[in-house]
């Protein structure tokens, strides 16, 4: 009677786009090498928390064109934009030079098209439950759920999302007021917000520019402070597409100062070739993990205590459609975008009043608002604290912070790296929580190219896996030793 061959299990512990990429990149296989078993509590794979939205004015902030689930395949998104066409009840989802900024919801759809013939087949199964630990076990990892069963797999991929933002100190006096936003990503967020409520958003990054715009939609029509410590707002893309400017990585630099000296001096022989500065910084980014590999870690933590406010408000581009609308609020004088922080802040009334000091002045600045709006992005020093699982692999030595601060530790090859010191193969880390090994690996091309990798390096642990679990054969004068010291050889 044949045997039959169990095959190993991998889990990939969360579902949104990176998790979703790279069951899908291990399951495009004729042959299954493995089964993919795919954690997440979402109704659909892939979409997460920056996909699943029904926000109408939450665009990609990345042109459709440089948008999708293969690195080999570049068009893949604009493929599905016009097979399906998708953008037929989008009122505004081209730029004048017809570059198309569809809905974020839309290409969670795309990518739930490309991941349900593996769904339906069986090669990738989405269980729809929250990991609540894991633990190792006689060599494998026993993974506990939401839905009361338990997983023995091989080999595990976190590809979890980023914390939720925490709540600066100063607003927790206001915390029970119910027009303190804790959380704008959340369905029903905005619908506390009247339209002529005074509005304090706290943070300038792209999740504050969403928030404008969905206030913009929805006819708000008051008065809105946007802060930051520095001031910086998202920048929009080029008028013109412009090839990237720039070599960082031919003379490996070593320094910070170095990088922002090279990046500099980059900038000023752009504009005398009648360049702005978006190539270079594309440029830079398409450099990155080059870039960031050379750097030392204390160089490392360097750019990303000081500089890398500037460079988010540089490298995270967004969407025309929005920066219209930002252009718009601050010409008019309803949108006012301040250097400052918030020094303390108390319920008098209805309103909250909150004192800013103001980076560069002397004396705080008092504001009386309706609303405040949290989008200080993620908390990324608590990402091991934010789901019990991580905390509990934090415990037993299996995961540790990366020494920038921006994610959970990992090596070259994805593979987590614990209290020891040493690489765990079986333990893999997936999406942006590996940037601070591998630097830049925020945006979609970047975050696909990383899921692709993960996934070959899954699959090279895997045929070694088979390879340690075949019998060894016997041929030769092994088979006639191998007989003559058995009962069965005698005689």
């Amino acid at each position: 009677m044949r045997k039959i061959e169990l095959l190993p299990v991998v889990a990939v512990v969360g579902g949104g786009f990176s998790g979703a990429a790279v069951a899908l990149h291990l399951a495009r296989s004729e042959r299954p090498e493995a089964r993919v078993v795919v954690f997440e509590p979402r109704a659909r794979l892939g979409a997460g928390l920056a996909y699943d939205t029904a926000e109408p004015t939450n665009r990609i902030n990345v042109p459709a064109g440089k948008m999708s689930l293969y690195p080999d395949e570049p068009e893949s998104f604009l493929t599905y934009l016009e097979r399906t066409d998708a953008l037929a009840g989008d009122p505004d989802p081209m730029t004048t030079d017809g570059v198309a900024y569809p809905r974020r919801s839309v290409f969670g759809d795309y990518v739930a098209s490309e991941l349900a013939p593996l769904l339906s087949s069986g090669a990738i199964e989405h269980r729809r439950a929250q990991v609540l630990g894991i633990r190792r076990s006689a060599g494998h990892w026993t993974i506990s759920a939401s839905d009361g069963q338990e997983l023995v797999a091989d080999i595990v991929v976190i590809a979890v999302s980023h914390p939720a933002p925490a709540l600066p100190k100063a607003l927790l006096p206001v915390l029970s007021h119910a027009k303190l936003v804790a959380d704008p990503t959340k369905a029903g967020a905005f619908e506390v917000i009247a339209p002529a409520d005074r509005v304090l958003i706290v943070g300038n990054g792209l999740t504050s520019a969403d928030v404008v715009a969905a206030l913009d939609q929805r006819g708000h029509h008051g008065p809105i402070i946007s802060i930051s410590r520095r001031g910086l707002r998202s920048r929009g893309h080029p008028a013109v597409a412009q090839d990237p400017y720039g070599d960082f990585v031919s003379e490996p630099i070593t320094r910070a100062s170095e990088l922002l000296r090279r990046i500099r001096q980059a900038l000023h022989a752009a504009r005398q070739q009648g360049l702005d500065w978006h190539p270079v910084l594309d440029a830079v980014r398409a450099q990155g993990q080059q870039i960031w590999r050379a750097l030392p870690v204390v160089e490392r933590r360097r750019i990303a205590r000081l500089a890398r406010p500037y460079w988010d408000a540089h490298r995270f581009r967004i969407a025309p459609q929005v920066e219209e609308v930002l252009d718009r609020a601050v010409e008019s004088g309803r949108l006012n975008i301040l250097a400052a922080s918030i020094a303390s802040a108390a319920i008098e009334g209805q309103e909250i009043v909150v004192d800013l000091k103001e980076r560069g002045q002397g004396a705080w600045r008092r504001i009386a608002v309706d609303v405040i709006v949290v989008t200080t992005g993620p908390a990324h020093g608590d990402i091991l604290r934010s789901q019990p699982f991580l905390s509990a692999l934090e415990v037993s030595g299996a995961l540790t912070l990366c020494e920038t601060g921006l994610g959970i530790a990992c090596d070259l090859q994805a593979r987590a790296v614990g209290t020891s010191g040493l690489a765990d193969p079986s333990l893999l880390i997936a999406g942006p929580l590996a940037r601070g090994t591998f630097g830049e690996l925020m945006g979609l091309p970047q975050v696909t190219e990383h899921a692709a990798f993960v996934a070959r390096e899954v699959k090279a642990l895997l045929g070694r896996l088979r390879h340690q679990r075949q019998p060894k054969r016997l041929g030769g004068d092994r088979i006639k030793r191998a007989f003559a010291y058995s009962p069965e050889g005698e005689g």
